[in-house]
């Protein structure tokens, strides 16, 4: 992995209730790793399709009590995996408290995930500016957690067409959004080649 300077800042604000944390989930890593290949395991990687008939370049898997679903039918999340007709994974409790515990270093108290999804980039899969808004309860945060290649990401403003700011996210960053910067745009425009792939958990609170 790149080094980072001594001069940069563990913590970055980018707006209000939105941190870039750096390097908060690397001792975590194997951990989180480790309880992935379970999730996987249950509930194997596959491409979804976008409403419009597009294959997603970034491979998807969830786990909790509800997983994110795209298809010809829509956005939406759904307690049972269309692949598999049961309930998704459980949540690894590592994945949640780490989730809880980056929320309340960005200022939000009490957050309570029930919903992971598991995004894996290769070289060229990439993610289109899009908010998450598929969610019931706008108020809890997001939780992003990037593992294994750097990506550049891209955090806008709540208008697509606005200036986003690309941060480029190192294993064991994490970057939180919430409050007045929950439905900000962000997405991922590219990931290099320091590892084989890079692994984003986005922890939500979905139902």
């Amino acid at each position: 992995m790149p080094a980072r300077s001594l001069f940069e800042p563990d913590e970055v604000e980018l707006g209000p209730g939105a941190w870039w944390l750096r390097g908060f989930a690397r001792e975590q890593a194997a951990a989180l790793t480790a309880e992935l290949e379970r999730v996987v395991g249950a509930a194997p990687f596959r491409h979804m399709m976008t409403p419009g008939g597009q294959v997603m370049s970034a491979a998807t898997t969830s786990c909790g009590a509800l997983g994110w679903v795209s298809d010809r039918a829509g956005y939406r999340y759904s307690p049972v995996d269309p692949c598999s007709g049961r309930a998704w994974p459980a949540m690894p409790d590592v994945f949640a408290a780490l989730a809880s515990r980056a929320a309340e270093r960005a200022g939000h108290t009490g957050f309570v995930p029930d919903s992971c999804l598991v995004n894996r980039y290769v070289a060229g899969a990439r993610m289109g500016l899009h908010q998450d808004r598929d969610e019931r309860d706008l108020s809890a945060p997001i939780v992003s957690v990037s593992l294994g290649a750097t990506a550049r990401f891209l955090f806008g403003s709540t208008r697509r067409a606005s200036a986003a700011r690309a941060l480029e996210l190192s294993h064991g960053d994490v970057v939180v959004w919430g409050g007045p910067t929950r439905l900000h745009f962000h997405g991922v425009t590219r990931v290099d080649g320091d590892a084989p792939e890079r692994i984003n958990l986005t922890l939500r609170r979905a139902g």
